[in-house]
């Protein structure tokens, strides 16, 4: 058994000047607000906590908690923090950057996750509210056809979070090479046969791209192909970061790092240059890719908090997980599919399909019949 020691960490919270209550950054208003008297701030006001964090981190002050003790790597990646308002113990893993009290509600911002190195460089704040992801979730499952009428009518969200995600964007320049195998196909007749011509074409294509802000989420927690889902989100909309747009929602500091998050961009860089070469490549049946090459010049990446809604509901017996773009509302998720309802689409799909044909044939018939 070994004693479990606190590293208690800076704890910022923002309180209503006025009377007190916790304020929280407001999607519509685009500035923070007091729920309690309906204070409303600008960012910019609360700055000062912001140029803390430009500081160096000082080093870190370790307190004995006499009479508690966690076993032995009970402790390995929690950070334990000291509510301002309440005095309660919040735990967090130490990739968590903002949060609240389990107490008493207090959104809290863990500085020292934001200072130093780990400081993003820019915030793109939430425009899409609570209600309104709860509202595209409504609409999103309405429209679902093969959706069980049970799901539909007793759907309700079992949790919903806002989180700011931690994304690094690449800048890069790009001379990428494509070449394809591509087909024409010329059919004929004639009072005897009927001809098929098949020619056949090396297609080559070069040509010099930039690429600005290619966006690879930063953390480990959550899927590459989920956040890639909900994309795009509008850069130009970002703002200089302030913790301030982190009260009242949770926020992740990256723990995967620029480094590590080259190849991710080299991918999405190689995949996208394909693609616009191709487009330049029109007028044939069909195009095979043989061979790609791409060469880049990678500069520095930007540091970058994306907003996204995390929705989540239980229905017989399973987790459905959705997220919602906190800038544009996009949704994605899993839904569930009933199997019965499913089959009997197909038949009616396979029944029409097959009326229609034996229709055709029939009407084909008396027409030849008659001549």
């Amino acid at each position: 058994m070994t004693e479990n020691i606190i590293k208690e960490d800076t704890l910022f919270d923002y309180k209503c000047p006025n009377c007190g209550g916790k304020v929280e950054f407001d999607p519509e208003l685009q500035k923070l607000k007091c729920p309690y008297c309906d204070s409303v701030f600008e960012i910019d006001d609360l700055k000062t906590y912001d140029e803390l964090l430009g500081r160096d981190a000082e080093d870190n002050i370790e307190w004995e908690n006499n009479g508690n003790y966690w076993s032995e790597g009970d402790d390995e990646g929690v950070s334990v923090y000291i509510c301002n308002s309440c005095g309660g113990e919040i735990v967090t893993d130490q990739t968590t950057a903002a949060s609240s009290c389990p107490y008493c509600g207090n959104p809290v911002v863990m500085a020292g996750n934001l200072a130093g190195d780990l400081r993003p460089d820019y915030v793109l704040p939430f425009k899409i509210s609570k209600e309104e992801a709860k509202a595209a979730l409504t609409a999103h499952v309405s429209n679902k056809k093969l959706l069980p009428k049970l799901f539909r009518d007793q759907n309700h969200i079992d949790e919903i979070k806002g989180l700011y995600v931690p994304f690094w964007l690449f800048d890069a320049d790009s001379t990428a090479e494509a070449r394809w195998h591509c087909t024409t196909v010329r059919s004929w007749t004639d009072s005897k046969y009927s001809y098929t011509e098949t020619s056949h074409y090396s297609v080559f294509r070069r040509a010099k791209m930039a690429f600005g802000n290619i966006p690879v989420d930063g953390s480990s927690q959550i899927a590459n192909d989920l956040m890639e889902s909900i994309e795009p989100f509008d850069f130009s909309e970002a703002v200089d970061f302030r913790t301030a747009y982190l009260s009242g929602y949770l926020a992740d500091r990256y723990d995967v790092t620029e480094e590590e998050c080259v190849s991710r961009a080299s991918e999405r860089l190689k995949a996208t240059s394909l693609d616009e070469l191709g487009r330049t490549v029109s007028g044939y049946s069909s195009m095979t890719t043989e061979a790609v090459n791409v060469t880049e010049s990678t500069g520095k990446a930007k540091y970058v908090l994306y907003p996204v809604w995390f929705l989540n509901t239980n229905w017989n017996g399973e987790r459905y997980h959705f997220a919602v773009n906190g800038q544009t509302g996009k949704l994605v998720g899993n839904l569930p599919v009933d199997k019965k309802l499913a089959w009997m689409w197909f038949f009616i799909y396979l029944f029409g399909s097959f009326a229609v044909t034996f229709a055709i044939a029939l009407l084909l018939g008396k027409l030849l019949g008659g001549m």
